[in-house]
């Protein structure tokens, strides 16, 4: 199977993809489309500027066809992970990384950061949606049902016999009812007890079908070669082929029956999984596939992952957050940090609007002797900050001016809970392994009230994965705020 690896956010002729796609372009134009419909690639004109960006506008996006030979256009992919597509599979790394590389173990450990982030949903994400309907998300099926199988291994079926004199419960109104008795001194004595004993059916028919799932399953993320960037064993439980089983309507029937007498939670998903793998009838290899695992917003996942590691307490109970003097009385111990930034009032209705000013994080800490309140912004930037020259693909005037608004909307707390300093402080993830100290933003009439000047810190993605994935806190020393 093809297998390439591709930037997010670089910019693509149609003759780099056919590069990549090892297609022609009569052939890469249906999988442009396909791509553009689910949103995980965009086209913006062709111009010197567009070519040099790391970053896409919502304004510089075209709507346009996509036509063969086209050089008007870029091709922009907005995506972080795995796209499967026509029995291509497309490895997306992130924009933060140099292009024309294959950072094999660098994405092995952002698609395991992708696996938390979305663990906290309930479901499978069974069906991709676009703006023309939804589509079987086969590589998401493939994943939940190995991945379940290591956490919860196979599907089992347990049934309840009866022995004699067995080291189970025991049976006391079947043993009273259908044994011999011996009396003696007007007291029963039973010789023979009837026990019970849980036992699996080895095989049993929806065992045997998962096991051939699963080796059906394992083969062909093999052979597409994603076993390994997955970082799954690979599994091999049974010769049976799903013939074996029954024509697909029988097979699935006999699903809807088991679903129907099944119910413990794990197995009714995976009961459900089954059938719509079996039902879909899909493979890697459909020119008709596509399947995704990853996202188009990876900036939400890096302002996750800097609010989890600087232990972010916006929405911590004052009560509950450890401060240089005791809260003072005047605050509401059940209020949170983020309920004390003031909302606009607007006099004609004597209300105050919904809406206000919301940090990404603020952290609580002591270096040292020193309390610091610090200010952090997780920016999905990749800046050029080079001496002597104008910056370019810096976060913009609109992050610069909150970051000292913020400062501002916290400075009565500050003060009352008598912090030693206030920090304010850019995140932005680098391919480098140490923490870069890239100087500050300034604003002079923003200073001149007082308020402390942004800095900048270029924080090492590996390092902070690495604190993500183990659940630990960083360090904040380590910034050098």
């Amino acid at each position: 199977m093809i297998s390439e690896f591709i930037r997010e956010q670089h910019r693509y002729t149609q003759r780099d993809i056919c590069r990549i796609m090892h297609c022609s372009e009569d052939k890469v134009v249906p999988l442009i489309r396909r791509l553009k419909e689910f949103g995980v690639l965009k086209s913006v004109k062709y111009t010197d500027e567009q070519k040099n960006m790391s970053d896409l506008l919502d304004e510089d996006v075209a709507v346009t066809d996509v036509v063969e030979g086209d050089d008007e256009y870029l091709y922009v992919t907005t995506f972080v992970g795995v796209i499967v597509v026509a029995g291509r599979v497309l490895k997306c790394y992130p924009k933060y990384l140099p292009p024309n590389r294959t950072p094999q173990k660098e994405l092995q450990q952002i698609l395991k950061v992708l696996e938390k982030y979305n663990s906290k949903e309930q479901i499978i994400s069974i069906f991709n949606d676009s703006s023309e309907g939804s589509t079987f998300n086969l590589l998401a099926v493939l994943l939940f049902l190995l991945q379940d199988y290591y956490e919860n291994g196979v599907y089992t079926t347990t049934e309840d016999i009866v022995e004699s004199n067995g080291f189970g419960e025991i049976l006391w109104d079947k043993t009273i009812n259908e044994t011999f008795t011996l009396i003696s001194e007007n007291r029963p004595y039973y010789i023979d007890l009837q026990t019970k004993k849980r036992v699996t059916n080895d095989h049993d028919y929806f065992k045997r079908l998962h096991e051939c799932v699963l080796t059906k399953a394992s083969k062909e993320l093999k052979e597409a070669g994603l076993l390994d960037l997955f970082e799954i064993t690979d599994i091999d439980l049974t010769d049976e082929e799903l013939d074996d089983f029954g024509d697909v309507e029988y097979i699935l029937y006999r699903l809807e029956q088991e679903l129907n007498t099944q119910f413990n939670t794990r197995k009714q998903l995976l009961l459900k999984t089954i059938y719509t793998y079996i039902s879909q009838n899909g493979n890697l290899y459909d020119m008709d596939c596509l399947s995704l695992f990853g996202t188009n917003s990876f900036n939400l996942v890096w302002e996750h992952i800097c609010a989890d590691i600087m232990n972010n307490k916006l929405d911590t109970p004052l009560g509950a957050i450890k401060l240089p003097v005791p809260l003072k009385p005047e605050y509401d111990r059940k209020q949170k940090l983020i309920d004390l930034i003031e909302k606009p009032l607007w006099t004609a209705t004597g209300k105050t609007a919904a809406d206000t000013l919301i940090p990404d994080l603020i952290s609580i800490a002591k270096v040292g002797t020193k309390w610091q309140f610090i200010i952090f912004d997780a920016k999905y930037y990749v800046p050029k900050l080079r001496a002597g020259t104008p910056p370019t693909r810096q976060p913009g005037i609109e992050s610069v001016t909150k970051q000292y608004l913020y400062q501002l909307a916290y400075q009565k707390f500050i003060e009352d809970h008598g912090f030693d300093a206030v920090k304010n402080c850019f995140l932005l993830p680098t391919e480098n392994k140490e923490i870069e100290d890239r100087g500050e933003v300034s604003m002079a009439m923003l200073h001149r009230l007082g308020l402390q000047n942004i800095q900048v810190r270029f924080l090492p993605a590996e390092m902070a994965y690495e604190h993500y994935l183990s659940g630990k806190i960083m360090d904040i020393g380590l910034l050098g705020l």
